[in-house]
């Protein structure tokens, strides 16, 4: 039986164009909307102000429709709901309090009690800011001295993470202004109904603070799936910085070139002699729904 309700939703950055990696992300999270029934929405993720790139955007929409992958309503831009993030920061209230602490400052605060340098906070600034100190970032206070998050993953099965151990108390917002991917994914997510999140395993780690977010501010909790992520021939993950090529390059045969291998990374074995987008998503879409709708799930 299908869920009554399934919303969906891509969310690339525009810091360059679509790869296969960022493919294969798309792809999974349209093929489990259509295989629900559902709606499949796209948000442009543009509040890394530094590393956004002027008319990518338009870019990687263009490529989702020249791949037949359509979208439900209007796309959104995080750039244009700040005021969201605001709110919800002001929601949780004396949850949130100023750090003054830099990078070198944590890991050296770390090693001085004995433990191994790191960006995990130590809670340096929870009491409040030393004398002549500045805020550089707004941190979620978590508790102490455990708390464990559960998360039974579509893909990857039951991950259990202890975040007040594990990540420490971490940022939603920096000083000058930038707002952090986990506070505004969270309020987005809540802000356009989503029900389910179909991303790359890469994502797996921020899940457990997202979970703990939405707890926090009173938000539904969804569900999610992690997909395998592609590597590049020395093992790295496929990404702009790792020197990812656009899949998209205006005049190749994406069909043959892009959605097939694609599919066959998520282990849907689309024939390679179809002829048609539209066929390749009625079958890609149908071996889809017999692996991870039905129950089978995929073969790792």
């Amino acid at each position: 039986m299908h869920q009554p309700t399934y919303t969906g939703r891509f969310a690339p950055s525009p810091t360059g164009p679509l790869h296969m990696g960022s493919l294969v992300a798309a792809m999974a999270s349209y093929l489990d909307a259509k295989a629900h029934h559902g709606q499949w929405l796209v948000r442009i993720e543009d509040l890394d102000f530094d590393r956004n790139v002027k008319g990518v955007d338009q870019h990687i929409l263009h490529s989702l429709q020249r791949c037949g992958m359509q979208w439900e309503g209007d796309v959104t831009w995080q750039s244009q709901r700040q005021d969201l993030y605001q709110n919800a920061l002001e929601k949780l209230g004396d949850q949130v309090y100023a750090c003054a602490c830099s990078r070198k400052e944590i890991a050296d605060s770390r090693l001085r009690m004995g433990e191994p340098a790191s960006q995990i906070y130590p809670g340096t600034c929870r009491g409040g800011l030393s004398e002549g100190k500045v805020p550089r970032a707004w941190r979620l206070r978590l508790p102490r001295p455990h708390h464990v998050i559960h998360v039974k993953d579509r893909y990857c099965g039951l991950q259990t993470q202890d975040i007040s151990i594990e990540v420490g108390d971490f940022v939603l917002k920096r000083a000058d202004g930038f707002w952090a991917y986990q506070l505004a994914v969270v309020v987005d997510d809540a802000a356009q109904g989503i029900t389910d999140i179909v991303r790359g395993a890469d994502l797996l780690d921020s899940t457990a603070r997202q979970i703990y977010l939405q707890e926090a501010l009173g938000l539904p909790r969804v569900r999610y799936l992690h997909v395998p992520v592609v590597n590049n021939d020395a093992g790295e993950k496929l990404s702009k910085q790792t020197g990812a090529l656009a899949f998209d390059r205006g005049d190749n045969d994406l069909l043959h070139e892009a959605l097939i291998p694609a599919a066959q990374f998520l282990q849907l074995p689309v024939s390679s002699s179809l002829t048609t987008i539209d066929q390749f998503w009625g079958e890609a879409t149908g071996l889809w729904e017999q692996r991870m709708v039905d129950g089978l799930g995929m073969q790792r």
